[in-house]
This record gives structure tokens, C-alpha cells and sequence, in this order.
């Protein structure tokens, strides 16, 4: 059986610039269920902000939003729609 598709609205706030690559790499990887991405870079904090709009089975979305999570230096939280 296959599971059914979700949108969701992955944010991150990103404060280790050492993290981007590999946040960028976990995103091409999942690159199938992207819809669409923001980044906006807030320099006078020294942040980096993401919101990427995905459409794919929960346990995908609950996976890329831990795994960004999981990354030195970066938050990461999913809302469901």
C-alpha cells in the first residue's frame, strides 16, 4: 500500500555556516518531493532562513525535517497542512 502524500512547510533557521553544504545536499536528495524554497539570508544576525514548501508521504517530510534538525547549528520544524 502506498502512502499517501502530505504538504508541509519545512522552516530552518541556520546559525553554523559550516552546515549549509550539507543542508543543501540533504535537499537535493529530496529534491523529488520539493515544490518550492525561500532562503533569505539575515546577515546582520548571521543567519540563513529556509522555508521549503514539499509535497510527499509523511514519513519523508518527518525524516528531512530530522535529519535538517540534526545538523550542528540548525533548527528545523515541519507544519503539516
Amino acid at each position: 500500500m502506498e502512502a499517501e502524500n502530505r504538504v508541509a512547510i519545512i522552516s530552518m533557521i541556520i546559525e553554523n555556516d559550516s552546515s549549509v553544504e550539507q543542508v543543501n545536499r540533504l535537499l537535493h536528495d529530496y529534491s523529488v518531493f520539493i515544490r518550492g524554497r525561500m532562503g533569505v539570508p539575515y546577515r546582520e544576525r548571521g543567519l540563513n532562513i529556509i522555508s521549503v514548501v514539499v509535497d510527499a508521504p509523511q514519513d519523508s517530510i518527518s525524516a528531512l525535517a530530522g535529519k535538517l534538525g540534526r545538523l550542528p547549528g540548525v533548527k528545523s520544524k515541519a507544519v503539516y497542512g
